[in-house]
């Protein structure tokens, strides 16, 4: 017998199809966890929007108007209005709560 030198077609096709097989299993994965990530930023903005919004209700003793009324002002975002990471604006529903979005 003669010395073998390289792989053969057989064993790159199996070595090609597994890596096939993984990407298939891992790819989804990491776009759901991306997707996972932005819901749990957008519900912790929300949790922080409602605690606002009942601060400006202490302060003004009426609840705002507009959501823009809180998230605008710096006195309660010094930073800025929280964004949405879908790039939905929050809105505010009828019990003077921030919503969620549909995602």
């Amino acid at each position: 017998m003669g010395h073998r030198d390289g792989f053969t077609l057989v064993e790159w096709l199996i070595v090609i199809l597994t890596i096939a097989a993984l990407t298939a299993i891992v790819v989804p994965r990491i776009g759901q966890s991306a997707t996972n990530a932005k819901i749990k930023a957008c519900k912790r903005n929300i949790d922080v929007i409602n605690k606002q919004i009942e601060l400006y209700k202490v302060n003004n003793d009426a609840w705002p108007t507009p959501l823009t009324d809180v998230t605008q002002n710096t006195d309660y975002f010094r930073d800025g209005e929280p964004e949405c990471p879908f790039g939905t604006p929050y809105t505010m529903g009828a019990n003077n709560r921030a919503t969620e979005h549909n995602h």
